[in-house]
């Protein structure tokens, strides 16, 4: 998964299109799995064990992309509509460190994850770039599920990257950012779950139509959220940690202004109670509307913060940074 630090939202066509994209994101310990077992009866079998949830189909060229393993479905259909040309005999598994709508990229993780497995089984020959491709077009255009283009490759890559989305091209720029400003971050980040979850696509459809729409305020909105991104990768690089928390404000408060959506009358209240305890910014995680938040705490606030917090039913989460994105081996 991943924390969206800055510049959310500039990655989504058509902004970046028009005018182009930056974000800058980490990774974080949470993680999306899935394994494939290879089997001779020609059947696909499609499983969640964490759910008890199966599904199984025979001598399939392709599948129905309805119930629950849509993103299972999708994928499977493209790998053998583009490189296999031949129905698959498996059994493939699944399960999510995050629910659906956490805003950390969930979906879009596993995607990657599931592709990934593929990828190892088949030795299909993609590289990062071809793997994070790929997952966007499955999520986006096989399957028409509105999002931006950032979490793919967050998943695939690893590690905190500055992104330039520029027309239909990306560009992930590694950040060698030093282990003690990592530390730092990871001390003072509190993360936090609203106990909601969010539909980040009904959020992503009212921004793209804004930026249709030519609707001002949202697109200088989303210039100010490009700025963010660069002013993000400066303190991180530069080791000026005290400053993030006020970068993520100036990024929340612009991001609200993209869509109505964004926040809500519970976001807001939990926002004002982090700041009115120590916290210096923060910002929802992902496209808005619920999931995680997460709050700079400079010094020892983050104790008042957790204690503010409690008020509102959530609760925080211990994670760690990551520097490894994709990872896929084999076993007998």
């Amino acid at each position: 998964m991943r924390l969206g630090l800055a510049g959310g939202g500039t990655d989504v066509s058509p902004y970046s299109d028009l005018y182009g994209g930056a974000i800058l994101n980490a990774t974080i310990s949470m993680y999306a799995y899935t394994t494939i077992e290879a089997t001779d009866d020609g059947r696909v079998e499609f499983l969640a064990p964490d759910k008890g949830l199966r599904e199984v189909y025979d001598n399939a060229m392709e599948v129905d992309t309805d119930g629950y393993f849509i993103l299972h479905k999708g994928v499977y259909n493209r790998i053998v509509k583009q490189f296999t040309h031949k129905p698959l005999s498996m059994r493939i598994a699944s399960f999510v460190d995050a629910p659906a709508g956490s805003g950390l990229g969930t979906s879009s993780t596993l995607v990657v994850s599931i592709l990934g497995a593929y990828v190892e089984w088949l030795k299909l020959p993609l590289g990062e770039y071809d793997i994070a491709r790929l997952a966007y077009e499955i999520e986006r255009v096989d399957l028409g599920l509105a999002g931006g283009k950032q979490d793919q490759y967050a998943a695939t890559f690893g590690g905190f990257n500055f992104m330039e989305f520029i027309g239909d091209n990306v560009i992930v720029n590694p950040l060698r950012v030093r282990q003690q400003y990592i530390d730092e971050l990871n001390h003072n980040l509190l993360l936090y779950w609203t106990d909601t979850s969010h539909v980040s696509a009904d959020i992503i459809k009212e921004q793209q139509q804004n930026v249709k729409a030519k609707k001002s305020s949202s697109i200088e909105s989303m210039h100010k959220l490009k700025e963010q991104a660069q002013q993000m990768k400066e303190a991180l690089l530069k080791g000026h940690v005290g400053s993030i928390g006020e970068i993520l404000n100036f990024g929340w408060q612009h991001k609200k202004q993209m869509a109505q959506s964004v926040s809500n009358a519970r976001i807001d209240a939990i926002y004002e109670a982090a700041i009115g305890a120590g916290a210096s910014g923060g910002k929802i995680s992902g496209a808005g509307g619920g999931g995680f938040m997460f709050f700079y705490c400079p010094g020892l606030t983050r104790f008042a913060v957790r204690e503010a917090l409690s008020a509102f039913g959530g609760e925080t989460k211990r994670y760690d940074f990551t520097s490894e994105g994709l990872k896929t081996w084999t076993t007998e």
